[in-house]
């Protein structure tokens, strides 16, 4: 019995495991972070497996899981940040591709979203949810969600308008 659950979970993190990585990526725009906060979910999803697959949907289940993790970090991140006046020192590769420019400036823009904008955003555009199934993941109305959907676009937007070389209502500047 123990060995068919360790087989079943072990196919499902097979199966849905890049999907969750990319998911955790887009929530948290640090891949470091992402597999940190992955690994603990997924420990919790091995320890309630038979929980799990009894559910009719146990994606939506791992799904919500890793947004709360990610929500809960969120919200200890911001009781422990300390502000400084200090720029840290980044390598980078000045011969960047413009694809890889425009992704960190994606990303970038995607942190100045609150925690459920943001996740909004990532489980619609990226997760491909609709309203109704983003709501049940949140544990919210969906008139909630298209607020942080129509405020969180429009955050990222005005964001990636002056990387753009435009202005907010989307006319070029210079």
């Amino acid at each position: 019995m123990e060995r068919t659950r360790d087989a079943e979970f072990a196919a499902y993190v097979t199966a849905q495991g890049r999907g969750w990585e990319r998911y955790a990526y887009a929530l948290t725009g640090d891949r470091q972070r992402a597999e940190d906060l992955l690994q603990g979910v997924l420990l919790q999803a091995f320890r309630r497996w038979s929980r799990i697959t009894a559910v009719e949907h146990p994606d939506a289940y791992v799904r919500r899981m890793l947004t709360n993790a990610y929500l809960d970090w969120r919200r200890r991140r911001r009781n422990s940040e300390v502000p400084t006046d200090e720029i840290p020192d980044v390598d980078g590769a000045p011969d960047v591709a413009i694809g890889v420019v425009e992704r960190d400036e994606l990303q970038r823009a995607l942190t100045t979203l609150s925690p459920h904008q943001r996740a909004v955003l990532v489980l619609r555009h990226l997760q491909g949810l609709d309203d109704e199934q983003i709501a049940a993941t949140l544990g919210c109305s969906i008139g909630t969600v298209r607020s942080h959907a129509a405020r969180g676009k429009e955050r990222v937007r005005a964001a990636l308008a002056p990387a753009a070389g435009h202005d907010m209502k989307g006319r070029t500047t210079g």
